[in-house]
């Protein structure tokens, strides 16, 4: 008996064709510019009457508004010895509480940046302004 051995068969190699640069998609719609603003305070009162400070400067111009969105609460807790050296066990606690609130104004006017720029707010209160 005799083995047949199997030739492989080779294809005639075909000539690479410059193929066409692939169509771009459509273009993906420009980004929509936000003013994102964070506020900050160790009273929340104090925290809300600001924000409907700004949401009502916004909107008197017609901007659209997304928010306020509030984020979790940051906590600082400190301890202390009540007494020094015998009543080392003797402790305090003491903490710090700072709510936070975040609104987005989606394409804003000048007109709306003037005028949160003019805006005053009660002391105790920190903003974060940023265009993103």
């Amino acid at each position: 008996m005799a083995t047949a051995k199997k030739t492989a068969e080779k294809k005639p190699a075909t000539p690479k064709v410059a193929s066409k640069p692939r169509a771009k998609k459509a273009a993906a719609p420009a980004e929509v510019q936000r003013l994102r603003i964070k506020v900050r305070a160790y009273e929340h009162k104090v925290l809300d009457a600001s924000i409907k400070q700004i949401l009502d400067t916004a909107l008197r111009y017609d901007a659209k508004v997304a928010g306020p969105i509030p984020l979790p609460t940051e906590i600082k807790k400190y301890t202390v010895n009540r007494s020094t050296f015998i009543y080392k066990d003797a402790r305090e606690q003491f903490e710090m509480r700072i709510h936070k609130r975040l609104i987005d104004i989606l394409d804003p006017s000048p007109k709306v940046i003037e005028a949160l720029t003019n805006l005053s707010l009660p002391s105790g209160v920190t903003i974060d302004v940023k265009m993103a």
